[in-house]
């Protein structure tokens, strides 16, 4: 018997419905209420959003995608910020276009659409694809005016990123797949962001929310190196590539520059 990726649940009982369309929307299996067997993923699904929780006695604790959260809104103020806002060549007057290929869990996308980017979200996993959407629905009607403006330069498209191929300045190139087109008529990208999945990180959330990615990621051997492959053959003027602070080039290729923190660098590739 194949084990699905992810079962859906009701936060409530009184959302059975609104989590079996969900779950028809997702092709996954839907249970009234949260499962004991142990291991297994489900998609938790609220009012007005969702998040991922792992089933069992021993379970951590949920995995949400909510760009109002405290840990964002100090995580604003943070000095990486600036590191990954030189990467991509923010300025004063320079806000980027940014596809954000390895869209996750939108922390960073979030934090470029704060400095001014147009940031498109690609997500291959269904699963973390609708929870970006409802997240950047529900940042549209926050409190806060910054995560509103963040969230309305914030746009989620699913489907696998190397499927795309983006049109250059002159209107060649064409775009692959059901949703790519989609992404490829949006305005053109200047920047591309990789964040390969790495196992370096630390922090017990880390460690948590990574093991959850994999999860829903099972499928794919994901180095990174066919992402990067895919990127440098767009059209686009950067390419900055997100890695642990002592790990090689990703595929071997020397970046034209990189900026480092404490933790992590960033691999820019100038073209």
């Amino acid at each position: 018997m194949t084990v699905p990726a992810c079962t859906v649940v009701p936060a409530q009982p009184n959302l059975l419905r609104r989590a079996q369309a969900v779950a028809v929307q997702l092709s996954l299996p839907c249970v009234k209420a949260l499962p004991s067997t142990e291991g297994l993923l489900a998609l938790v699904v609220d009012h007005d959003q969702g998040w991922l929780q792992l089933c069992g006695a021993n379970a951590p604790g949920p995995v949400m995608v909510d760009f109002s959260d405290p840990a964002m809104l100090y995580r604003r103020k943070g000095g990486q910020n600036e590191l990954l806002g030189r990467a991509v060549g923010v300025k004063a007057n320079r806000h980027p276009q940014v596809f954000d290929a390895t869209a996750g869990l939108g922390r960073d996308a979030f934090v470029l659409a704060d400095l001014g980017c147009t940031v498109t979200l690609s997500e291959r996993s269904p699963v973390l694809a609708w929870l970006l959407d409802s997240a950047v629905s529900t940042a549209l009607i926050s409190q806060h005016q910054q995560v509103r403006d963040a969230a309305a330069r914030m746009r989620v498209v699913h489907g696998d990123s190397c499927d795309i191929q983006f049109m250059d300045g002159q209107g060649n190139g064409h775009a692959m797949g059901p949703t790519a087109s989609d992404a490829a008529q949006a305005d053109h990208p200047r920047v591309i962001y990789l964040d390969p999945m790495f196992p370096e990180k630390k922090s017990a959330a880390a460690k948590k929310d990574l093991a959850l990615l994999q999860r829903l990621h099972s499928d794919v051997d994901d180095t990174g190196e066919q992402l990067l492959s895919w990127a440098l053959a767009q059209p686009v003027s950067r390419i900055v590539i997100k890695r642990p602070i002592k790990a090689p080039f990703l595929g071997q290729h020397k970046p034209s520059h990189s900026i480092a923190g404490k933790a992590v660098r960033f691999d820019v590739i100038v073209r």
